[in-house]
């Protein structure tokens, strides 16, 4: 299945920002849709539901929550040096 990119809008100080997550979409056997990505090496989230919707859904909020308690990765972090 082909990566998609879950949309994520945090505020860092006054600065609002707007990054794209690289995440996969997939059906188990059971016909339950899972939703993964990965922030960086051994930090990432998942979401699962009845539809892929229901699943990216989930994504969004538990990437939210990691956000939320452990900051974005370097890579997604801005950084103004205002003078």
């Amino acid at each position: 299945m082909p990566f998609r990119a879950a949309v994520l809008v945090w505020e860092i100080g006054i600065v609002t920002r707007v990054d794209h997550v690289p995440y996969v979409v997939e059906q188990d056997e059971d016909g339950v849709w899972c939703a993964s990505a990965q922030l960086r090496p051994g930090v990432g989230a998942v979401g699962d539901g009845p539809t892929a919707e229901a699943a990216v859904a989930g994504l969004r909020d538990a990437l939210e929550a990691l956000l939320a308690e452990v900051g974005p990765p370097d890579e997604l972090t801005l950084t103004l040096d205002v003078a």
